[in-house]
């Protein structure tokens, strides 16, 4: 009898979070925001790269920030204590988490900012296609389905304009795109269970805490370097992915996502790719070949379709 209450408040909580169907001015507005914190922070996480192994550099942010979330929620008198019907998800959820960083990171040390950023958000397509399946209310439409075939289509392009003078490579482009699925399963995996009720502020610090844990047992058996070069440049680098990118961006965006339709929130992220890139080719240098720019076009209109509110009939 006890469980059963408690599924009812968890059905209760969640259809009220989700009680908005599209994105308002103040959503929007959030978001843009984090969509500049994001791209920006995948030049910061190849910077850090240099001068600390990739997936250690993950595990470090993540252990940082799950500090800065939990004196967060300790400020706020918010428990982390995880309900019993939630911890399978959570420990799932949590997997995702480490998966996509385990991905990225290494990828980045093979690739360029701005192609990795293009792969990276091809997560918002995994979530639009699962949606249609998991969770109710967020259909695939023929809008959506047609930004799917053109997200496809501009992760054809981009890789097939791969460079030649060893500053990107397949393997590196491979790597981030995986990265970029795995968070799509991370959000599905969120949004389509009972984590949906729980409190953000408590999902992503055991989503931190766990990947802390778990990236420098990967890096370790790996056989990582470790931190090789803490120079000034390299430590800044870092700290901003631990501010800006692991505690603001994710504890915000968990947040939007419990009170939006998740593929929208996702969706809306179209915005970053162009940061990306332009980050990566302003501050590091980048090339902005014909390839990257024809399918960074062809993958924003993607989203943009899989984004694009339904219209109404009468």
């Amino acid at each position: 009898m006890q469980d059963g209450n408690a599924d009812a408040e968890l059905a209760r909580r969640a259809a009220i979070k989700v009680a908005h169907d599209r994105l308002d001015v103040f959503a929007v507005s959030i978001l843009t925001l984090l969509c500049i914190f994001l791209g920006i922070g995948q030049v910061a996480m190849k910077v850090a790269n240099a001068g600390i192994s990739p997936i250690l550099q993950g595990g470090l942010r993540s252990l940082l920030a799950a500090a800065l979330v939990g004196l967060l929620c300790a400020v706020r008198g918010i428990s982390l204590r995880v309900s019993r019907v939630a911890v399978l998800p959570m420990i799932i959820s949590a997997l995702f988490f480490t998966a996509d960083f385990a991905f990225l990171y290494p990828g980045l040390d093979r690739t360029t900012a701005s192609r990795a950023v293009i792969f990276l958000y091809t997560s918002p397509f995994v979530v639009a296609a699962g949606a249609h399946f998991l969770i109710p209310g967020d259909r695939l439409t023929w809008s959506k389905a047609a930004g799917l075939l053109a997200a496809l289509a501009g992760i054809m392009v981009v890789l097939a304009g791969r460079e030649t003078t060893g500053v990107s490579s397949l393997a590196g482009d491979l790597l981030c795109l995986a990265g970029g699925i795995s968070w799509g399963l991370l959000t599905l995996s969120i949004r389509a269970t009972r984590l949906a009720a729980e409190r953000p502020e408590r999902v992503i610090f055991m989503q931190l805490l766990i990947s802390g844990l778990l990236l420098p047992i990967i890096s370790l058996a790996l056989g990582e370097r470790g931190i090789t070069d803490p120079s000034p440049l390299v430590l800044s680098a870092f700290g901003y992915t631990v501010v800006f990118v692991a505690f603001i961006t994710f504890t915000t965006s968990l947040w939007l996502m419990t009170r939006y339709p998740a593929s929208r929130v996702m969706a809306f992220l179209m915005i970053t790719p162009a940061f990306g890139v332009a980050a990566g080719v302003l501050l590091l240098g980048e090339p902005l070949t014909i390839h990257l720019g024809v399918g960074l076009v062809v993958v924003v209109l993607g989203l943009w379709l899989v984004n694009r509110p339904a219209t109404k009939t009468k």
